[in-house]
């Protein structure tokens, strides 16, 4: 995670410092945090943190998790039902989410490269209008795609044990950190209000 999430960002602010590139926009997440027990919510804060320290009117803007065609999300569920023997929701699927349509984000950065200036230095939260606990959106998948899923409350401590045996596969469906990420709440710390007052039109 260190690689992709904070060295290889802060190659690239140092470069755009370095070759005075007028405008960066760094990709971040909603869960962003020192304070979060996954190895990638930590390192995608440290990510934000060199980014601001290279290039301090860089853009961050923070997605929560997104769906859309092909999203990792969603599509996690549906997949999931086909690839393992049950399906686990983490401490009962009870931990909340807010996800963001995947267009929805490409519109803002469309109107962050349109008018630059009006975002400098500034950390924009996306998000959807509603929060969805991980069992919501399970049995949503579920009602959509017709799948007969075993869907088993899983405790976290168990959840990692399993994890780490998944882990040893070439492509696994559950690792340990994402036991820890998606058994804590996915929601942005900006507004609706804020949201839209940074993103309205002037």
């Amino acid at each position: 995670f260190k690689e992709t999430n904070v060295d290889i960002p802060k190659t690239i602010a140092e470069l755009c410092t370095e070759m005075q590139v007028d405008n960066l926009i760094h990709v971040s997440s909603i869960n962003a945090s020192p304070d979060s027990k996954s190895v990638w919510s930590q390192t995608k804060y440290e990510g934000e943190m060199a980014v601001k320290e290279a290039y301090p009117w860089a853009t961050i803007i923070r997605p929560s998790q997104m769906f859309g065609i092909e999203d990792r999300l969603l599509n996690w569920f549906a997949n999931a039902a086909t690839r393992l023997p049950v399906v686990p929701l983490i401490d009962g699927g009870h931990a909340l989410t807010q996800p963001v349509y995947a267009v929805n984000v490409a519109d803002v950065i469309q109107k962050i490269v349109d008018d630059p200036e009006k975002f400098e230095g500034k950390t924009v939260d996306l998000f959807g209008p509603q929060d969805y606990s991980y069992k919501e959106l399970a049995e949503f998948v579920f009602d959509v795609t017709q799948q007969n899923a075993t869907v088993v409350d899983m405790p976290k401590d168990v959840g990692g044990v399993v994890a780490k045996g998944i882990n040893l596969m070439g492509t696994p469906m559950l690792t340990p950190d994402m036991i820890e990420l998606w058994s804590e709440d996915f929601i942005p710390a900006m507004t609706q209000e804020e949201y839209d007052g940074l993103t309205a039109k002037d």
